[in-house]
């Protein structure tokens, strides 16, 4: 059976790590996950680092510091496109989440449609994004990588205080320029109400291109139609890459005691067939796919509490294939690592401007 080890840091105290294991599942799709990653490791591909651990409450990366990056992302864009697009919403702690508990969907769905709309699709590049210089670029993608973690940590610390035992920490594990790969037509999934579980411990593909799922409009959007979503891009899995999530939070399934669970997808089932979509439609490729998980964890609270202390990946091992990554978006020069990096591809949507 295939393995991969992740070594784990504290992004302050760089000399402190730990270490967990993944066991892959032996399937297709989980061995070509796999495959795809020994690529990106032997590649030496750049991992990204200021958009990976998700939902844990007690993160050094507070929403004073998203909400810091948000505004530095939002005053990029504008001064580079001079009235011509311009993001006028505030990103402060108390925009975010006025009454100190609950985040302001109604923002938070602003500030990813202006995402979507400077940025385009995988398949459509926007005109936007095609004009903009480098830095405005990496502006245009870190709207949508501080909105997700910020929404991600606002809904942890909710529930560090009123249900604990429910904290949603993952892990979202992406590598700058990855290849991606076609989703294989006989791996596809059509609806059940169980392809949305999550499980303690388990490795998902990650999803690889830009745009929300049908679920993620179902939920932000909280059951509206179609017609009435502030969404310009909505999307279906079509590809897939070597990249993977960590589900670090306890199992919801729904054939588990979870009744909030149970309802919200009974509810999602009605709201696919008033909005047209058939459930038998693998093209849809519904839910999470599973390619893994990792062996001789101990509970969630203990595992919790360890990860907090590390969040940053040092070094990935898949068989006999490793890579190490030793640098931390704590680094004062982070952001100029990453354009730097990020400029072959920069270069290339620019050249598709008037094409």
């Amino acid at each position: 059976m295939n393995k991969v080890k992740i070594v784990y840091r504290n992004p302050l105290e760089k000399h402190q790590t730990i270490d967990y294991t993944i066991e892959v599942f032996d399937n297709e799709l989980s061995n070509s996950w796999f495959s795809a990653l020994q690529n990106l490791l032997r590649e030496q591909k750049y991992l990204e680092k200021n958009f990976c651990f998700l939902g844990f409450p007690d993160s050094p990366r507070d929403l004073d510091y998203i909400c810091r990056e948000l505004l530095w992302a939002k005053n990029e864009i504008n001064d580079f496109f001079r009235g011509e697009y311009k993001i006028e919403e505030n990103y402060s702690p108390l925009d975010l989440r006025p009454d100190s508990i609950n985040p302001n969907q109604e923002l938070m769905n602003k500030l990813h449609n202006h995402f979507e709309v400077l940025q385009g699709t995988v398949w459509g590049l926007s005109d936007w994004y095609k004009r903009a210089d480098y830095t405005t670029k990496f502006a245009i993608r870190q709207l949508n990588n501080l909105c997700h973690e910020a929404e991600s940590l606002m809904l942890s610390q909710k529930k560090k205080i009123e249900a604990p035992q429910w904290i949603r920490p993952s892990q979202i594990t992406t590598f700058l320029n990855s290849p991606r790969f076609q989703f294989p037509t006989n791996l596809k999934r059509t609806f059940d109400k169980s392809c949305y579980d999550r499980k303690f411990g388990y490795v998902y593909l990650h999803w690889t291109q830009i745009g929300k799922t049908l679920f993620e409009v179902f939920i932000d959007e909280q059951g509206r139609n179609i017609d009435q979503s502030v969404c310009e891009a909505i999307t279906h899995l079509r590809y897939y890459s070597g990249e993977f999530d960590i589900e670090w939070s306890r199992d919801v399934t729904y054939a588990g005691d979870y009744p909030w669970h149970k309802n919200r997808m009974d509810q999602f089932a009605e709201w696919l067939t008033k909005n047209g979509f058939d459930h038998s439609n693998p093209e849809y490729n519904f839910g999470y796919h599973e390619v893994g998980k990792i062996i001789n964890l101990q509970d969630p609270e203990y595992e919790w509490s360890a990860i907090s202390k590390h969040l940053d990946i040092y070094k990935i091992e898949a068989g006999d294939v490793s890579a190490e990554f030793n640098y931390s978006w704590a680094d004062k020069d982070y952001y100029d690592q990453q354009i730097s990096r990020l400029k072959p591809g920069y270069d290339y949507s620019s050249s598709l401007l008037n094409k």
